[in-house]
């Protein structure tokens, strides 16, 4: 018998199924051992070496893989094929302590029977170089994490977290919203009207040049501008100058990175990066597919190759001549070649592992989440064998003495791969036009504009400037921007992009100050290139670890010593409030504080010269609902909030509410019951939404943000806020316009 393990029992029921008699599947739940949650674990003295240790969790399931191996003939480890998998399949070896001969690493990035089947054909040793690789990773996060995070607790609050990759994250996260508070934007105007030709068909134009001269986007300045243009145009007679036609060709995208995917499914589906992850995992490793049984879906998910293999080439190749015609088939298949020069991760992209399993054929077996991104890989991997869309774009330049509007339009000749994967606007009308032939004009009028500053990240942007820097690898994009969340230094705002907190802005001046090669991005690309060396044998990891390590404890002793005596001096000449005495420097769970020398005869303290004393409790005029005493408003580490004023003898408290205003200010009314206010909430998975006040007497929610302003079709009470529309949220209505 030969003894296969992987990682989840999920992967280990779908690849059972391709497996005889011969062959026991086992699951080792993931990471069987790492470094101590409660220590450093590397000795900084003694070359690096780390220290594992299994957790109690697993203690159970070791005892049952040490007796499963011992009655194996041959040991197979299954685990993911990218450096995480190569190191847990590593870790398991040391912990079986089996036999070298007897441990056997196959790899597959597809979970298919011929993929297994020809994996067990292939068995190789472990790759010690991709295990170093991922063994430096991991050493090297756990020395800054270790080493710089008591700093910050130090320096600023407890419970504060630096990482590697994660401060650099926060960093770009922080200086983009600086940009967007230091934006000033600038008001322009734009010249439009309504025209027709002489067959009476509608198109629109715009003001496009001036005395033959190309107008610039910010030309027109201000109103008084546009109103002296709007005068001028008064009774002109427009003819069609010239009319342009060409055609070109839109080339399919490359099929699916985990950047790319991650990117796309933010941009498409609204999913965040680590929801595309977990789908994504769930459809490599099988589901569910009634009679076929478990089955894996999609090519492994972690990868930034954009290789198609041969069999889904020539299969797909026949699937869509098939079900689509000759004319949306390619005589010879189109590969696409890995821009990335680190590409490293596995050697296929993200692709369907059947091109035949249509995802309507998936439609009962899939919940809707998992079935939308199916279909998203599906469409896209299907979409790069077919031909390139043909399109025709057309302008028209529409003239009135010295005036030049131009109106453009595009029509879809042939749609191609837009058939299945359509990622181009969708035909806009413009109607045949003849050079000579005059047009009439109507409702001309000057709109309104103002430069917007660069916009927050999301999810999709975030990730791609990630890839763009070199920072991270696939398998970290999604577990960065989850960590950056819950470490409280990056929440989403109501369109779902990341804004940085308060506490972020202070984490990342202190670093950039103290610490700027770890909040870097050039250096820390330049640390993922190291790792990859290692993973390519040029280097060994150990090295590297010293070569960083040495100047950044160096560093990190310096600033220690630097700062307490900046703070020691700001303390020598003040006083306690209370008693007179001298005060000192104390770090606290919030930070650092005054306090005074005569501890504990005098407990005085204050705040350090400079800090913003603590807001005195404002009252809010109502009275507790415990005790009957006032309460006052208060801010806490998580921001304002409504306590008792007897506290710490009654300890009410409750949260402030965030009432939603309209555009004048005042306080949107609930539309059901018109006596409560829309007031701003958050769900327990952190989403926001918009709520009655008066719940659960009135249980009114919107997921998207109430205007107040009624619907002028159908008079419902109040629109709501969706992206770049006002929509009306009545069913059926489907009213809604564009905002700026």
């Amino acid at each position: 018998m030969k003894l296969v393990i992987v990682e989840s029992p999920t992967k280990a029921k779908t690849i059972s199924r391709f497996l005889g008699s011969d062959y026991k599947v086992v699951a080792s739940y993931g990471h069987v051992r790492d470094l101590p949650k409660s220590k450093l674990g590397v000795d900084v003295e003694h070359d690096f070496e780390p220290s594992y240790t299994v957790s109690s969790e697993y203690r159970a399931r070791i005892k049952e893989l040490k007796a499963a191996a011992k009655k194996a003939d041959a040991v197979l480890f299954a685990t993911d094929s990218d450096r995480e998998g190569e190191a847990i399949s590593w870790h398991l070896a040391q912990i079986l302590d089996e036999e070298p001969d007897k441990l056997k690493r196959i790899t597959f990035h597809e979970i298919t029977k011929e993929a297994i089947k020809n994996a067990l054909e292939h068995p190789r040793h472990l790759d010690l170089k991709l295990v170093d690789a991922q063994q430096a990773r991991r050493v090297l996060d756990r020395l800054v994490g270790y080493k710089l995070s008591p700093f910050l607790w130090r320096q600023i609050k407890g419970g504060l977290s630096a990482g590697r990759v994660q401060s650099v994250a926060v960093r770009m996260i922080v200086e983009r919203e600086q940009e967007i508070t230091a934006f000033k934007p600038e008001e322009y105007w734009t010249i439009e009207g309504e025209f027709q030709s002489k067959k009476k068909e509608p198109f629109d134009a715009k003001l496009h040049a001036l005395g033959g001269e190309t107008i610039d986007k910010m030309a027109i300045k201000n109103k008084d501008e546009a109103d002296k243009l709007l005068e001028e145009l008064k009774g002109q007679d427009f003819k069609v100058a010239t009319v342009q036609s060409k055609e070109k060709k839109a080339e399919p995208p490359a099929p699916f990175t985990t950047s790319t995917l991650q990117q796309e499914a933010n941009k498409r589906l609204g999913f965040s990066a680590s929801k595309t992850m977990t789908l994504a995992q769930k459809l490599y490793e099988g589901l569910e597919l009634g009679d076929e049984g478990a089955t894996g879906l999609i090519t492994y998910m972690r990868t930034d190759s954009v290789n198609l293999a041969d069999k889904f080439l020539t299969e797909s190749a026949g699937y869509l001549k098939t079900h689509y015609g000759e004319k949306y088939a390619l005589d010879e298949p189109r590969r696409h070649k890995t821009k990335s020069k680190l590409a490293q991760e596995a050697h296929e992209a993200v692709r369907p592992t059947d091109p035949s399993r249509s995802p309507e054929q998936l439609a009962n077996f899939l919940d809707s989440d998992q079935l939308k991104l199916y279909e998203l890989i599906w469409q896209r991997a299907m979409a790069t064998q077919m031909p390139d869309a043909k399109l025709k774009n057309t302008s028209a330049d529409l003239a009135a003495g010295r005036f030049t509007f131009r109106a453009t339009g595009q029509q879809v000749m042939f749609d191609g791969y837009l058939k299945l994967y359509p990622d181009q606007d969708k035909d806009k009308f413009l109607p045949v036009l003849v050079e000579g032939e005059k047009v009439t004009s109507s409702n001309i009028e000057g709109k309104q504009h103002f430069t917007e500053p660069p916009a927050r990240f999301s999810d999709a942007t975030l990730v791609k400037a990630l890839e763009n820097f070199d920072i991270g690898r696939p398998s970290t994009y999604a577990p960065t921007i989850a960590t950056v969340i819950d470490r409280g230094y990056v929440e989403r705002d109501d369109k779902k992009r990341l804004k940085p907190t308060d506490i972020a802005f202070e984490v990342i001046e202190l670093l950039v100050k103290r610490f700027p090669d770890i909040v870097n991005v050039e250096f820390t690309a330049k640390m993922e290139n190291a790792l990859d060396k290692i993973a390519d044998g040029e280097v060994a990891w150990r090295p590297v670890i010293k070569e960083f390590y040495t100047p950044f404890a160096k560093n990190l002793m310096t600033q220690e010593k630097t700062l307490e005596t900046e703070a020691q001096k700001e303390a020598a000449n003040e006083t306690c409030p209370k008693c007179g005495g001298a005060m000192a420097l104390k770090h606290g769970r919030y930070g650092k504080f005054l306090a005074c020398t005569n501890y504990p005869e005098c407990k005085g303290t204050k705040p350090l010269p400079g800090d913003q004393p603590k807001a005195a409790p404002e009252p809010t005029g109502e009275k507790c609902p415990t005790c009957g005493a006032e309460m006052v408003k208060k801010v806490g580490r998580y921001g304002p909030f409504i306590a008792c004023s007897k506290y710490p003898e009654c300890k009410t408290i409750k949260k402030v509410v965030k009432v939603v205003a309209d555009k004048e200010g005042k306080p949107v009314v609930c539309p059901k019951c018109n006596k409560g206010q829309i007031v701003e909430r958050r769900s327990k998975k952190g989403k926001i939404f918009f709520s009655c006040d008066r719940y659960p007497e009135c249980d009114q929610a919107f997921w998207d943000r109430p205007t107040g302003e009624p619907c002028p079709q159908c008079g419902h009470p109040t629109l709501t806020a969706k992206g770049k529309k006002i929509v009306c949220p009545k069913e059926g209505c489907g009213y809604q316009i564009s905002v700026e």
